[in-house]
């Protein structure tokens, strides 16, 4: 038995390291195509991505979220989703020590290239923003080469 060997040394001692989330968030950085940048000077809001051959398919949670505090724009290919919530209360009789839910800055953007801009449509239903990008048609290069 003292002649057993654990079968990946190596994982069982990085598994035990302090520093494992960090690698991961930098194998995400490096290894993410479609990476998605998050300013942390923000709250962040989840969003899925799903890509076919036509286009892109964003959904994003925005409980609680107007359509008149979202802004969404393209450009430098990026979509940018931004939300600025301000809500005005008046109430002087509630003595708070610390307010959080009354106003929220959110702003995700995210890396897409070969977008249709002028097709991007997005919609807002049930705390859900549902963003629909289609991918614009790149002619594939042809040429015939000749010998000499």
């Amino acid at each position: 038995m003292f002649g057993l060997t654990p079968f990946n040394r190596q994982a069982v001692q990085r598994s035990n390291n302090g520093f494992v989330d960090f690698y991961h968030v930098m194998d995400d950085f490096f290894n993410n195509d479609l990476l998605s940048l998050r300013d942390f000077k923000y709250d962040t809001f989840k969003v899925d991505i799903k890509e076919d051959a036509n286009g892109y398919a964003i959904e994003a949670e925005m409980p609680g979220v107007k359509k008149e505090d979202i802004a969404i724009d393209y450009q430098n290919d990026q979509l940018i989703i931004a939300v600025q919530r301000k809500e005005e209360m008046n109430d002087e009789k509630d003595q708070y020590i610390h307010r959080e839910r009354r106003m929220a800055s959110m702003q995700r953007a995210i890396s897409l290239k070969d977008v249709k801009v002028d097709g991007i449509t997005a919609k807002l239903e049930e705390g859900i923003l549902k963003i629909n990008i289609p991918k614009e048609e790149v002619p594939k290069a042809k040429r015939l080469i000749e010998i000499q």
